[in-house]
């Protein structure tokens, strides 16, 4: 087997999701999303882009149903042992396989959660799932309860985590040493990439991005490189990854002289994210974190080029975000606990002058201040 945590911790995961699906009144739970599966078993696949289903019944059952080509990569990366195949054919209709699953096992008449907010569950797999359910069961949407157990992580969770932090690092320290006049993006995103890879990483679960001119400005990945100016401004948003969990870091380069504008907004970005730390600790809420943010940038008269939002939990992730769902937005109730990775950015956008300027890190949270994980320091960065 190719499993990344002691069968005891997987144990324990289990006995606190079925505890929580007692408390819920859930007779049992069907997983859509990859990352439910890997925290709860292992199974480590991209072929959550096809039908596949994990049911975990409230008294710890678990049975998987996939495509043939996962069979042996469930065998080899999980802990399962009951796994169904589901056969690929004209008109297929694999929620029908699914139900006749929940029939051997029990479950006619049962409560049923399903997690419909996943990139595991399409449109068109929910529209069928519900037709074959509607008399079969109670159905209830159960999208947050398996991800709401993974934003506290264990010793072992906090030591991926902190390894994906080093390769972040380092791939930071590779863009540094590229990032000149003349450099070419393509050059920088390589030597990125390839510190995560040459230090044991994972791809991330979504694309790094990179940005100079006025590609600064984006907070997402596109097509398409160009060579740095005597005079620009590189935006960098990558995370380092280690058996899929994720340690995001965001900066905003300046090449050659910066303007009055970087600073002023690089100044911004300081004051608002060490207002942050602040706040980032067990007896404040996500919302909280936010309010802070908006509120500072707000003062500074920077209200329309900030984003509704300004961070995210982190864990292990798949394609195509590494983003939680818990997101530090305006309201969220979530509260800050310990042992949570939480990637804090800050991200002004000037379309006015063409000024972009970012600063972004992930933390772990204690019994009280929060923890950098990244050995670099939030200085300005100009080349």
């Amino acid at each position: 087997m190719a499993l990344h945590f002691e069968k005891a911790e997987f144990a324990s995961r289990l006995a606190r999701l079925t505890e929580k699906m007692k408390e819920e009144k859930l007779d049992a739970l069907l997983l859509f999303a990859q990352e439910s599966m890997y925290w709860l078993t292992g199974y480590d696949t991209f072929g959550y882009c096809f039908f596949q289903t994990l049911v975990v019944k409230s008294d710890g059952t678990m049975a998987l149903i996939t495509r043939s080509a996962d069979l042996r990569q469930a065998r080899h990366t999980s802990i399962l042992e009951d796994i169904h195949i589901w056969v690929d054919r004209v008109n297929a209709d694999p929620t029908l396989d699914l139900k006749n699953l929940l029939v051997e096992m029990d479950l006619l008449g049962a409560r049923i959660g399903v997690e419909y907010d996943t990139h595991g569950m399409t449109g068109r797999v929910a529209r069928l799932l519900d037709a074959q359910l509607t008399t079969f069961g109670q159905i209830v949407d159960a999208s947050y309860l398996v991800s709401r157990l993974r934003l506290i992580k264990s010793p072992t969770e906090v030591a991926y985590v902190e390894r994906a932090a080093v390769l972040a690092d380092d791939a930071l320290d590779a863009a540094i040493r590229l990032t000149k006049p003349g450099a070419d993006e393509a050059d920088i995103l390589a030597a990125m990439q390839g510190a995560i890879f040459s230090g044991g990483g994972d791809y991330p679960a979504n694309e790094f991005i990179i940005g100079s001119g006025a590609d600064a400005l984006l907070c997402r990945y596109k097509a398409g490189r160009r060579k740095l100016d005597a005079n620009d401004q590189l935006t960098l948003e990558w995370a380092g990854a280690y058996a899929h969990y994720h340690a995001a870091m965001m900066r905003t380069i300046v090449i050659g002289e910066p303007t009055h504008r970087h600073r002023e907004l690089y100044n911004a970005c300081r004051e608002t994210i060490e207002a942050i730390e602040t706040v980032l600790k067990p007896g404040q809420t996500f919302g909280d974190v936010f309010d802070m943010h908006a509120r500072i940038i707000d003062e500074r008269g920077l209200a329309r080029h900030r984003l509704n939002a300004c961070g995210y939990s982190l864990g292990a992730r798949f394609s195509p975000s590494w983003m939680e769902h818990q997101m530090f937005h305006v309201g969220n109730p979530q509260p800050i606990e310990p042992n949570m990775s939480l990637f804090v950015h800050m991200i002004i956008a000037d379309s006015d002058t063409g000024t972009a300027m970012t600063l972004g890190q992930t933390y772990l949270t204690t019994a009280d201040a929060p923890r950098a994980l990244s050995r670099h320091p939030l200085d300005f960065i100009g080349l």
